[in-house]
């Protein structure tokens, strides 16, 4: 049975979405936080269990009888990210798991100037220690992130946010997709992948001009000092906590730590990976239209 956590977030109902497009029903399980968000997956056949990453009992029997683990990485901050990783890491070796994937970050590494890359770099580490096969599985930074920015600029006509620099935005769907491959060709993808990213380098002046060109607008990109950029968005309601955070992404990104491109994902799925351009498309369909 292939085991998949997090199946009603984001990215892990992509993955149990395009999985049960390959696999029978019954061998699929998900552990989620609440069983009554995966009614649905119940409903087709999928093994729904209760599982939480800060209750390592809980992953204990959501995990039971599991031959592969693919431990999506919990959306939680700080160190406390890295601890959740290793409960879910240790409960599926528990378990009898003979193979652990994780779903890692381009840029894990001890030196990432990006709070996640360091916690995913523990996590990988934990997960090497083990006595199972496992793959690391290092996405491309999300495209999706746009949908932080994309509202406010359209309202505003500015993209007024901190110096950044290039990223390898790469989508959802494509991650998904490779995840689904490593966990059904298991020779696909061994141990530590390497960059699972679309080609493309961009930065914010860069999505400025495709957004421009998209809707016809003239969209400007403002560069705004970091402090007064974090006084801004506070004063508006972000937590102190979720600014600093946000902010070591464009920190990380000025210093080059997202300027990684690879064609391991594009060779995977065997076709062109989705464009930052499409990404921006489908999210201004999704924008309420203007009066």
């Amino acid at each position: 049975m292939i085991i998949v956590t997090g199946a009603t977030g984001r990215l892990g109902s992509q993955i149990v979405r395009k999985l049960l497009d390959r696999m029978p029903a019954d061998t699929v399980g998900v552990s989620v936080r609440d069983t009554d968000k995966a009614v649905a997956l119940a409903d087709r056949g999928v093994r729904v269990r209760a599982g939480d990453f800060t209750d390592p009992a809980s992953l204990d029997h959501a995990f039971e009888g599991a031959d592969q683990v693919l431990v999506v990485s919990a959306a939680i901050r700080g160190l406390q990210a890295a601890t959740a990783s290793r409960a879910a890491i240790d409960a599926a070796v528990r378990a009898g798991a003979a193979r652990v994937l994780y779903t890692s970050h381009q840029v894990a590494s001890p030196d990432a100037l990006f709070d996640p890359g360091r916690q995913h770099a523990a996590a990988e580490a934990h997960l090497a220690e083990q006595n199972v096969a496992y793959t690391a599985l290092r996405h491309g930074f999300y495209a999706s992130t746009f949908e932080y920015y994309v509202p406010a600029a359209l309202q505003t006509g500015e993209f007024r946010l901190p110096a950044d620099g290039p990223v390898s935005w790469t989508a959802h769907a494509d991650l998904a997709e490779a995840d689904v491959i490593a966990l059904t060709r298991p020779d696909a993808l061994d141990g530590v992948t390497p960059p699972l990213t679309a080609p493309e380098l961009l930065d914010f002046s860069d999505v400025t001009r495709i957004l421009s060109d998209l809707t016809g607008r003239t969209i400007t990109r403002v560069v705004v000092d970091d402090e007064e950029w974090k006084a801004t968005v506070t004063a508006q309601g972000m937590p102190a906590d979720a600014a600093d955070f946000t902010l070591g992404m464009f920190r990380a990104a000025r210093a080059g730590q997202f300027a990684v491109t690879d064609p391991a994902l594009q060779t995977l799925l065997g076709r062109p990976a989705i464009s930052a351009r499409t990404v921006l498309e489908n999210i201004l369909q999704q924008q309420p239209a203007r009066p």
